[in-house]
Order: C-alpha cells, then sequence, then structure tokens
C-alpha cells in the first residue's frame, strides 16, 4: 500500500511539474493590442510633442529684471496658479519606448536590449493602464527560453525618483504571489536608482482614469 502510495504522489508531482512548465512557456493574453509602424510613429510624435509642451510650462520663467530691484522684490503669483500637467494614453507611452529601443519598425524591442548588467535580454514589450494601475508585458529569453512575464503594479514618485509597488505577477500563464517577487524586484529598482530620477520639474507621477500623470513640482 505504501509503494502505491508512494507512486501515486511521484505520478501527481510529475504531472504537475509538466502542467506548470507549460503555463510558464504559454503566451498569455496580451495587456495591449500591437501597434503598426505608422501609429507607433503618430503616437511617438504625439508623446514628444505633450511632453514639450509640458516641460515649457512647468519649468520656471527666468526673472524679469527690467525696473532694478524692483521686480527682484515682487511677489511670487505662481504658487496661486494651477500646477502644469501632462496625460499621456499606453499607446503614446508604449511607442515612445519603442522608439527610445530603435524598435520602431517592428513594435518590439531591440534583440540586444535589457535593463541593467545580468537582466535578461528583452525581445518584446506591451505596456497598458488601467484605472490606476500599470500593465507591463515583457518577451524576456530566459534559461536560453523565450518566456512572457507580466507585471501589473501602482506607480508612484518619491524624493525626486518613480517608484512602482506590484500588485501581480505572471510568468509565462502562471501566477506569482508578488510577496515571493516583490523583495527581488525592489532590489533590482534600487539598482537601477539612476535611471528612476524624474526631471527636476516634475514633481508627482502616477496612473490616473487610464492614463500617465505627471505633474508640476
Amino acid at each position: 500500500m505504501k509503494i502505491k502510495l508512494w507512486t501515486i504522489v511521484r505520478i501527481a508531482t510529475l504531472l504537475v511539474s509538466v502542467v506548470t512548465l507549460l503555463m510558464v512557456l504559454k503566451k498569455p493574453a496580451p495587456v495591449a493590442e500591437p501597434q503598426s509602424a505608422s501609429a507607433i510613429a503618430a503616437n511617438a510624435q504625439s508623446f514628444g510633442q505633450k511632453m514639450d509642451q509640458f516641460s515649457q510650462a512647468a519649468q520656471p520663467s527666468p526673472p524679469d529684471y527690467r525696473g532694478g530691484n524692483q521686480s527682484a522684490a515682487a511677489p511670487d503669483q505662481s504658487s496661486s496658479q494651477p500646477k502644469a500637467e501632462v496625460h499621456l494614453n499606453s499607446q503614446e507611452v508604449d511607442a515612445a519606448l519603442a522608439q527610445a529601443t530603435g524598435a520602431a519598425g517592428t513594435g518590439a524591442l531591440a534583440p540586444d536590449s535589457n535593463i541593467g548588467n545580468g537582466a535578461p535580454a528583452i525581445k518584446d514589450q506591451q505596456v497598458s493602464f488601467e484605472g490606476d494601475v500599470v500593465h507591463g508585458q515583457f518577451l524576456a529569453e530566459i534559461a536560453g527560453k523565450d518566456v512572457w512575464v507580466t507585471v501589473s503594479g501602482h506607480l508612484a514618485s518619491k524624493d525626486g525618483y518613480a517608484t512602482f509597488e506590484p500588485t501581480e505577477f505572471k510568468v509565462g500563464d502562471l501566477n506569482v504571489p508578488v510577496s515571493l517577487v516583490n523583495p527581488a524586484l525592489q532590489k533590482r529598482l534600487a539598482e537601477q536608482h539612476d535611471r528612476l530620477k524624474l526631471p527636476d520639474y516634475v514633481g508627482d507621477v502616477k496612473v490616473e482614469n487610464g492614463e500617465l500623470v505627471m505633474q508640476q513640482k
């Protein structure tokens, strides 16, 4: 009886391992629709135009010294004005990422793109916003296999740097507990701290109502 029970356990364990492997290698449902080359070009241009307008509106104007010291002593009226904001949809952000990595013609990241030393090569990416959550999906080469990694979470800012708190993590079609992944993810983000620095004129960044919103400092 003990031998039969042990055999059943071994078979069940093997089946679970096979199913898990298949789920890891399975392509999950996409978080966003792929964009054509023309759509990437148009959305990337829209991204650039919005960011230029936001940069000009958010950065303080140079002081006006006409009239001598009187202008310098005049009270600052900017505090009574609403802060400048920029709203970007996921298509614009996705297109800007694609162009920044030299993949605007294919809708994918360059084959040798990576996020730092020791990071797996990223071959494709998708980004979407839903409510206050950002979804990112990446095709990475892990142990010689192409594996889709999907991560969702909340984007914020702290002390002039962007922060990310995951709420969901998937490898292939397999859900992985966030508690198991978050420590390694936060360590990785800490290693890439300089890349997360926001421009000096940006005070807040978040996802809200399905858009990426940046606000003037």
